[in-house]
């Protein structure tokens, strides 16, 4: 899915909560499902990937897009301020 598919499907959820069609709840899981697939058939030289630790919960789940295992650990780093021990994996949206 491209940037743009990804924004035209956002605004239809958002224009579906405006017109009473859906409810937030509904909204949220709409959203979120569009930036799962964004996120995991990105469409360049990246790919997901899912930080996993079982010491750190602050870290566990992240997810994020890298060249690489290492660029992907770099980048969870830098965004959950240099956490401990985590690995890598994946992602592949579920």
């Amino acid at each position: 899915m491209d940037r743009i598919s990804a924004l035209r499907n956002v605004e239809d959820a958002l224009a579906a909560f405006e017109d009473g069609e859906v409810d937030l709840a509904g909204l949220e899981r709409e959203v979120r499902g569009t930036l799962r697939t964004y996120a995991t058939e990105f469409e360049g030289e990246l790919s997901a990937y899912r930080a996993v630790s079982e010491a750190d919960a602050s870290v566990d789940g992240t997810v994020v897009l890298a060249g690489s295992r290492q660029g992907a650990r770099e980048r969870v780093r830098e965004l959950v301020d240099g956490p401990g021990s985590f690995a890598v994996e994946r992602f592949d949206g579920e």
